[in-house]
């Protein structure tokens, strides 16, 4: 089969594509003929092994894993002989490693079925964005309806879901954008927008009950000053220019500076959740929430979609398809 690989780091020209064996299923696991994929900050710093820290897990002078990618969307070719939720055929969606190639295998269950009347492609746009949006908000966040949730980042991947989840669980949303976004962030559900080429979100003297943070761009005490005496931060991004320890460093201030205020300041780690991804595709079935794609890349092209959102300036979701 065909399938994007990496042997080291660096930038999206060590990506190669290649022959390589197709795998079997296991016992408990789906082969998946992938039809898309989608494109990552966290496929951005496996390529690059960027922050250095990451490499303890993904390996030090090498990637460990040779064909990268997470989110898949595809259709069920074989099962193992202990499955009994799906069967050749089936469409499904969810995270796995190993997703940029024709085939993979995945645990049964962390796949969900793709609701009826959505694509491969706006599947495949969903796994690691969503569950990132929605575990931010309703987890971290602990999101109650009514309340005034900001979202600053509003216009990437897991900014366009959040600005989405957050008004499907009943907030008031503002979302935090550029100047060509705002038209964008406004038919997502955003009940105000800021574009922060005008004004920061810090200086407006609105506060807020939650806080969702992707950009990691302004300093705690300025977000701090945003929230409500018993509000959330709930920082999911940091600052993309320290190469040694990225957004840890961000979440190790924030525990520090956290212990010592009225305020909840918390980070997230985006948890894999078969249950989760449920809840979204229902939400997606009630047009409470759409995948919002800005570019489709063809496999072969996957450097140059990695490029495109290594410049950070990817307006919602960039697919590849199979």
């Amino acid at each position: 089969m065909k399938a994007i690989v990496q042997h080291r780091y660096g930038s999206p020209d060590v990506l190669e594509m290649a022959d390589v064996a197709q795998p079997a299923a296991g016992d408990d696991e789906l082969l998946i003929r992938v039809r898309a994929t989608s494109v990552n900050l966290y496929d951005w710093h496996y390529l690059t092994g960027t922050p250095y820290v990451m490499r303890l897990q993904a390996g030090l002078r090498s990637p460990r894993q040779l064909i990268p990618g997470a989110d898949v969307a595809g259709e069920v070719e074989a099962v193992g002989r202990n499955v009994t939720r799906f069967q050749p055929g089936d469409k499904v969606f969810g995270l796995s490693s190993g997703a940029f190639a024709e085939y993979l295998t995945a645990r049964a269950d962390r796949m969900v079925r793709i609701p009826a009347g959505l694509t491969f492609e706006q599947a495949a746009a969903v796994p690691m964005a969503a569950l990132t949006a929605l575990q931010g908000l309703r987890d971290r966040g602990r999101l109650r309806p009514g309340q005034k949730v900001l979202v600053n980042g509003a216009s990437g991947g897991v900014g366009t879901f959040a600005v989405q989840l957050a008004a499907a669980l009943g907030a008031e949303v503002t979302a935090v954008c550029s100047t060509g976004n705002v038209g964008a962030a406004r038919s997502l559900g955003a009940d105000h927008v800021i574009d922060y080429t005008c004004e920061s979100f810090t200086d407006t003297g609105r506060r807020y009950d939650l806080i969702l943070d992707i950009a990691g761009n302004r300093s705690i005490a300025d977000r701090k000053r945003a929230l409500t005496p018993r509000g959330t931060l709930v920082l999911v991004g940091g600052p993309k220019h320290n190469q040694w320890f990225g957004p840890i460093g961000s979440l190790l201030a924030l525990l520090v500076v956290g212990r010592f205020s009225r305020r909840r300041l918390v980070g997230m780690l985006t948890r894999n959740s078969a249950d989760d991804l449920a809840v979204v595709a229902e939400l997606m079935t009630a047009g409470l929430v759409t995948p919002a794609i800005e570019r489709t890349y063809a496999l072969h092209e996957l450097p140059e979609a990695l490029a495109y959102l290594g410049e950070g300036h990817a307006q919602g979701k960039i697919v590849v398809t199979g």
